[in-house]
């Protein structure tokens, strides 16, 4: 059941990216609070990232907790998870190529991979030029320095895809908060994400393992980045 539904989620992809994790400084900054900005508008985000996020169906049957390693240049994505599907739990790993169409599951304790057709289009995570602006707000609090996060809400469709989303991302950085996002074969689906960093430590995870080289493409199966949840 675990092939039908990832698509687009993070083709359009809380916490912040860090280039750098910033040092404590010592002498807190004069200006305290997130400064709103007067013109918010839609942007792209850094084209890799290795980061976690927890999703979860608006049904309640899908609940998704795992860690992702995301590069925009390749069109790769690997996707570490715990998942719970009606009352069934399953630890997956998966690794979606999107320029080669092809997309595996991954078993490093047994050394097995099944391979699938990749169909779904790859995305870069952003704020699609279309999408609507809800609202500027601050997660959190803006009483003292460093409670609050500055924050953007869009909201928008993708007619020919039957999609529709609401997005949160960071004013600095254009750092994806949350994505919620309804297809008709899925429903509604709510993301979010924390432990972010820009950039990717381990280029090796998204690169098949030599056990998956010669792995043959299973017939029938297709799937995109969501069929990891059913």
């Amino acid at each position: 059941m675990h092939y039908l539904l990832w698509v687009t989620l993070l083709g359009l992809l809380a916490g912040s990216y860090s280039e750098e994790r910033p040092h404590p400084h010592p002498h807190p900054h004069p200006h305290p609070h997130p400064h709103p900005h007067p013109h918010p508008r839609p942007c792209k985000s850094p084209p890799q990232a290795e980061g976690s996020l927890v999703a979860a169906a608006a049904n309640g049957d899908i609940y998704g907790l795992g860690m992702y390693v995301y590069d925009a240049i390749g069109q790769r994505i690997r996707f570490g998870d715990f998942i719970q599907y009606k009352n069934q739990t399953s630890h997956d790993d998966v690794l979606l190529l999107y320029k080669e169409q092809v997309m595996y599951k991954i078993n490093t304790q047994n050394k097995t991979c099944i391979k699938r057709k990749l169909t779904a289009t790859f995305h870069p995570v952003e704020i699609p030029e279309n999408a609507n602006l809800l609202a500027q707000v601050v997660l959190g609090s803006s009483s003292g320095p460093g409670e609050g996060l500055l924050v953007n809400s869009w909201s928008g469709e993708i007619p020919e895809e039957e999609v529709k989303y609401l997005l949160a991302f960071t004013e600095v950085g254009c750092i994806p908060i949350s994505i919620v996002y309804y297809r008709p074969q899925t429903g509604w689906i709510a993301t979010s994400f924390f432990n972010i960093d820009v950039g990717i430590k381990h280029p090796s995870l998204l690169t098949p393992p030599p056990f998956c080289l010669n792995a043959t493409m299973e017939s029938g199966g297709e799937g995109g980045f969501f069929s990891t949840f059913l």
